[in-house]
């Protein structure tokens, strides 16, 4: 009898009792509005980024319908854009710890090459990308694509698009404000489209939907399908004016722990860019014997509280742009680099500018280098004492084109017509997207205030706070170049460009013309 009730016991439970089958959970993502259903699974699209003689990083982002605890991917790394011959392939898993994020250091390369990689995951496979390693012998030219402030509520990113279609480029540079974390309209123009979430990014997942949606734009898509990309952070990919230990834009009393947005803002950063990850965020990348590029972190790694003042006593105070490790690591950079061009990815500007004339209440940027004096100084001087020449500044930030003859002192040794008294060269980018001045004011008022500037500021041989678009830089053994290229439109997603100046300075010189 009892054998007979447990062998009833286990049919109900086998066939009455056992569990019914979930349904997978179907994700639900914040984006989704913006897929191109073509795409599937490979929304975002494909990306390379630093690019060594035999090693670059490739990435994606595999978007399951359903929930999945881990995704298998496969990657192929070809020489042929057909890839009928495969140089690398390997398999991994992605899985939500990561955002479903892909990213693969592929070595075993050779130097100065195309390669052309691709995905495989959910039985799809995803768009070529094409992406170049850097060589390590002699060439007759370099060129960057030099860009920064991308904001998605101001337009769309068509200086990506244009970047995309050019066939000259060894890599692009990008100079920082890849992504914003204003609120839908703290920042913004929603006439064009609108921020998602509709918040103030604070957390993990509001950065990666952010992230997210910003790489959905269409050019910046292109672009990072054609290009290795180079790329360090400045404010906004945490929050606006950023330092080491806060930002202006952050409250602990509403918004929480500084560290834990500034971890959240990082890990994200990381998931969604094709960097290499580990150690610290400054690094130099090697163009053979034409140029070093070396990429500075000015937000997270050293720097100390701004002031609001020049007349602040902390002004004159021994704060820090950069850090200690860090200062030490590029004044080492600087004199062991034998490159023709040293040229440093900087965030903010190190050129003297005086802004009175304009913004009587903020004679300074104390944003930029010229809000911490007294590391600007040492960092002249070491560029002085030690006779480095063929330095390059690239900059971001201003919303805004500039080129300057960087002088030691503006008002007592420098030379305007001879650029005696200059010792390096800056080379600003404007923004992508984001707000110039003339978002705020007229364009004939926007010319004034520039011929203003131009005028307190001899050094300052170009100035345009009109109009975005992006920089190209030309390197060659006797001659670096410098060209601006700007969008008719950002209101839609296409637009024609237009050169809008051209510079020059020969090797060994500092006078732009």
């Amino acid at each position: 009898m009892n054998r007979l009730v447990i062998a009833l016991c286990s049919v109900l439970l086998i066939f009455g009792c056992a569990p019914e089958k979930k349904e997978p959970e179907k994700l639900i993502d914040p984006v989704a509005e913006w897929f191109d259903p073509g795409l599937a699974p490979f929304y975002h699209g494909v990306a390379s980024g630093d690019p060594l003689a035999d090693q670059v990083i490739i990435w994606t982002r595999v978007t399951p319908e359903t929930v999945s605890d881990s995704i298998a991917v496969v990657w192929e790394v070809s020489e042929a854009s057909d890839f009928t011959s495969i140089t690398r392939t390997d398999s991994l898993y992605t899985t939500p710890g990561r955002d479903y994020t892909v990213k693969v250091d592929v070595g075993g390369l050779q130097p100065g090459k195309n390669y052309y990689y691709r995905f495989y995951a959910l039985g799809k496979v995803s768009a070529a990308g094409r992406t170049k390693t850097t060589p390590v012998t002699s060439l007759d030219s370099l060129k960057f694509a030099v860009v920064s402030c991308s904001n998605w509520e101001w337009g769309y990113f068509n200086a990506y698009d244009k970047i995309a279609d050019r066939e000259d480029l060894d890599a692009v540079v990008h100079l920082g404000d890849y992504i914003y974390e204003y609120g839908r309209g703290g920042y913004g123009d929603t006439t064009i489209r609108k921020n998602l979430p509709p918040h103030e990014i604070i957390s993990l997942s509001d950065y990666r939907t952010r992230h997210s949606q910003y790489r959905l734009d269409a050019g910046l898509r292109r672009m990072s399908q054609r290009h290795p990309l180079i790329a360090i952070w400045d404010d906004h990919e945490v929050a606006n004016n950023v330092y080491s230990a806060g930002a202006q834009n952050h409250q602990p009393d509403q918004e929480g722990d500084f560290e834990k947005r500034k971890a959240a803002a990082v890990q994200a950063y990381y998931e969604w860019l094709p960097i290499r990850e580990g150690g610290h965020h400054y690094r130099s990348f090697s163009f053979g014997p034409l140029a070093d590029l070396i990429m500075l972190d000015e937000r997270l790694e050293g720097r100390t509280r701004p002031v609001d003042s020049i007349t602040s006593p902390e002004y004159l105070a021994d704060r820090s742009m950069l850090g200690v490790d860090q200062l030490n690591w590029l004044e080492t950079s600087l004199t062991s680099s034998t490159a023709t061009w040293k040229v440093l990815g900087n965030q903010v500007m190190f050129a003297d500018v005086e802004l009175s004339g304009v913004y009587p209440n903020m004679p300074r940027n104390l944003d930029s280098w010229d809000g911490y004096p007294v590391e600007k100084k040492k960092l002249k001087d070491f560029i002085l004492d030690n006779k480095l020449k063929d330095l390059i500044f690239l900059t971001g930030d201003t919303h805004a084109s500039w080129a300057i003859e960087v002088a030691t002192d503006v008002k007592k040794t420098y030379r305007p017509t001879s650029s005696t008294g200059a010792f390096a060269l800056e080379l600003g980018t404007t923004s992508v997207s984001s707000a110039n001045d003339n978002e705020y004011h007229s364009t004939d008022t926007v010319k004034m205030m520039e011929a203003a500037l131009l005028k307190m500021n001899p050094h300052i041989k170009y100035l345009n706070a009109r109009d975005h678009g992006y920089l190209l830089l030309s390197l060659y053994p006797d001659r670096m170049q410098g060209e601006w290229y700007y969008l008719e439109t950002l209101r839609q997603p296409e637009s024609n460009e237009y050169l809008g100046k051209k510079v020059t300075a020969r090797k060994g010189s500092v006078q732009l013309k």
